[in-house]
């Protein structure tokens, strides 16, 4: 048998995570144990600084504990995400080292602590509310908010060279937590982006649930990534 401290990391310290909800402090995407570092002095919609490592041992709320399909590649990231009646088309990728944790320009970013397509988790794709990035979801989500994003397609590729296609079904406006992302069991895909100009503001998020996957060409599913440290 594990040691009590094992036993509250593993099933306590998730339900209370849970209980108290998880929300984006400052201009931080989610801090469990460590301060989010100070912005840029840019403040021309920036969406959030992200996330503190997790500790390990920690089950994620809605995780389970459980493990992929054995189908699932374990190194399997997105790439590129593309929603073409919104003329979004940009190359994912992690927070490289050396950039501090305030996101990049000119690309979006995926929340490393979720799931990627595939997994059975959610799927947390962010990038700033800017021009070429996901200022048109802002856009969209303040007229009528954002039904008019209701069915569209969103295309994203992944490492190893897949294509997930999902229909946006929900727009969900002034958000100040991560609980029903971390709780989505379902394998959605979830983007997020500023609502404002300062972290004080809440974010946007539009859901978008599975509809298929299929093979693709190697490249299309890796786009030539440019990021930038935000002026």
């Amino acid at each position: 048998m594990g040691s009590i401290a094992d036993r509250f990391r593993s099933r306590l310290l998730p339900a209370l995570l849970l209980a108290t909800g998880i929300a984006l402090l400052g201009n931080g995407l989610l801090s469990y144990t460590t301060a989010v570092e100070p912005e840029p002095s840019a403040q021309a919609l920036e969406s959030y600084a992200p996330f503190a490592t997790i500790a390990p041992g920690i089950d994620l709320p809605g995780g389970n504990g459980s493990q992929p399909e054995e189908s699932f590649p374990a190194d399997r990231v997105s790439t590129r995400v593309v929603i073409a009646k919104l003329r979004i088309d940009l190359p994912v990728i992690a927070q490289p080292p050396g950039f501090g944790t305030f996101p990049l320009c000119d690309v979006a970013m995926y929340f490393t602590a979720l799931g990627q397509p595939g997994s059975g988790r959610a799927t947390y794709i962010y990038a700033h509310a800017r021009v070429g990035m996901f200022l048109p979801l802002l856009t969209q989500s303040q007229n009528a908010n954002g039904a008019n994003m209701i069915g569209d397609i969103v295309e994203v590729y992944t490492s190893d060279n897949w294509l997930f296609l999902y229909e946006i079904f929900e727009v969900r406006r002034h958000v100040r937590d991560l609980n029903a992302a971390l709780a989505d069991t379902s394998g959605s895909l979830w983007l997020q982006t500023s609502e404002g100009p300062s972290d004080a503001y809440p974010k946007l998020q539009v859901v978008a649930k599975f509809l298929s996957a299929q093979p693709t060409d190697p490249n299309a599913a890796h786009p030539a990534a440019h990021p930038r440290q935000c002026q």
